[in-house]
């Protein structure tokens, strides 16, 4: 494992990765690289993200009041080779009064490796209410995990702390190394990008979704003592879904409230919630992800 030159900055190589190109005489086709990972396998997160800047941009281009991405629901169908770009299909389902629809495949080899529906829509009011942002310590109050990860001393947490674009700070506690004393099926985690982004609420959204994945099924391993050092775990995200409800940044503090309801069949649940730091709640989100523990 080759770590990145010091001048790397994972910031602006995160931005890079959003850029997507669009294929030349193709019509809402995409393509984007990605970013090298240690388990030699794409980042799920980052593939979201992508498919959300692809779907985005074909929403764009519609007359009228702007389509803001309101939910998202994918499939993880083939693990993605880090070393081949990614070729981002949208077809354009709907696009009615208020709501358009859109479906992205994710394309490598010939083969889909994510399969995802998206929706936006215009402002519109109604209802409101929302769940309560829990008492959790501030996020200043707390070490960042790359400086946890740069404690532990091998190479992978060497290189997860040297190349994350996301600031993520454990209210309970990391799970990197060790597992914790108290075992309970929730947490929750500060996390913000590294950087200021532009003003771009799509952005912001495929930002937030690229950190949602980061650690939303480890509910299921603090409720069972485990920690991602134990090398027994056998895990991967199978699913991913998003709802945005209401305006945040991505490059300010955001509290992911998780929880595990269920884990069974080899596989666990996780449930989130997004809060910024004002208490109001700005997206929730649901992911089921294999996990199993091999017997030695």
């Amino acid at each position: 494992m080759t770590l990145p030159p010091e001048d790397f900055d994972p910031f602006h190589d995160l931005l890079d990765v959003l850029d997507l190109d669009a294929v030349a005489g193709e019509a809402d086709v995409f393509e984007g690289r990605s970013q090298p990972q240690p388990h030699g396998r794409v980042f799920g997160g980052q593939v979201v993200a992508q498919s959300i800047v692809a779907a985005g941009r074909t929403v764009a281009d519609l007359d009228g009041a702007p389509r803001l991405l309101h939910s998202l629901h994918g499939y993880f169908l083939r693990p993605g080779d880090p070393d081949t770009c990614t070729r981002y299909e949208v077809e354009r389902l709907r696009d009615g009064h208020s709501f358009s629809a859109r479906r992205v495949h994710a394309i490598q080899h010939g083969r889909p490796i994510i399969s995802m529906i998206f929706s936006f829509q215009t402002h519109d009011d109604g209802l409101e209410h929302q769940a309560m942002m829990p008492a959790v310590p501030d996020p200043e109050t707390l070490r960042s995990d790359d400086d946890e990860l740069a404690t532990l001393g091998n190479p992978v947490s060497e290189y997860m702390a040297r190349t994350r674009a996301i600031d993520i700070r454990h209210c309970q506690g990391h799970l990197y190394g060790r597992p914790r004393r108290i075992t309970a099926s929730e947490q929750s985690v500060w996390l913000r990008a590294k950087g200021e982004l532009p003003d771009d609420p799509l952005i912001h959204s495929a930002v937030l979704a690229y950190a949602s994945d980061y650690n939303l099924l480890e509910g299921a391993l603090r409720r069972h003592g485990v920690a991602w050092g134990d090398r027994r775990i056998r895990a991967a995200s199978l699913d991913h879904s998003m709802w945005f409800h209401r305006p945040f940044r991505a490059d300010e503090w955001l509290l992911y409230t998780q929880a595990s309801p269920s884990a069974q069949g080899g596989r666990a649940l996780g449930m989130g919630h997004v809060f910024r730091e004002d208490g109001v709640l700005v997206a929730t989100v649901a992911q089921e992800g294999m996990m199993r523990l091999k017997q030695s």
